[in-house]
């Protein structure tokens, strides 16, 4: 049977792509939203395996799939490169050192560092940095994919919402895609 076309973009060597999630997955602290702007810079900026555009597609994508968000952004930028094969590299490649320092850290370390000032400290300072960095990624990605007036006021309007109500993020998603239907569809 001939392989099924996946709407592959790349042929990367599997090892590439396996590499480039293992890096992602070692340095970065606080996953969720705090890895998206290492696997932006990764695979948007330096490696070019997808535009901006596109990787802003796979997050909305992911956004609406039960799971972890790195984990399904690996999974699809993975498929996207080289089918099912690179969306399983992708999945290893940003869980394996998670799993491997949890459980060094467990292991070995936890009692060594549950009451030391300095990793406390370190952990701390680390928290801010993570916070800084999910907002880089979002004015980032806000800037490419927020296309005039409409779309910023919707943007802010949604996010204030969010941050005043406390309503579940996935009413907010229906939200946008209802308005965007309803502002949008007029548009050509």
């Amino acid at each position: 049977m001939p392989p099924q076309d996946t709407g592959t973009l790349h042929t990367e060597p599997l090892w590439k792509i396996l590499l480039t999630f293992l890096k992602v997955g070692a340095f970065t602290f606080g996953g969720g939203y705090a890895i998206l702007p290492v696997i932006q810079q990764e695979v948007v900026e330096k490696k070019k395996w997808v535009s901006q555009k596109e990787f802003a597609d796979i997050l909305v994508i992911t956004q609406g799939m039960p799971g972890q968000l790195a984990l399904n952004s690996a999974i699809q930028i993975g498929i996207r490169l080289r089918g099912i094969p690179g969306g399983l590299m992708g999945a290893l490649g940003v869980t394996a050192p998670s799993v491997i320092i949890l459980l060094a850290i467990a292991a070995y370390f936890y009692p060594f560092l549950r009451d030391n000032d300095y990793a406390q400290a370190v952990f701390y300072g680390i928290r801010p940095a993570v916070v800084a960095l999910i907002a880089a990624a979002a004015f980032k990605m806000g800037r490419e994919i927020l296309h005039g007036l409409s779309g910023i006021a919707l943007c802010a309007i949604l996010l204030a919402l969010a941050i005043i109500t406390q309503i579940h993020p996935i009413i907010i998603l229906v939200i946008g895609g209802l308005t965007g239907l309803i502002v949008y569809k007029r548009r050509p």
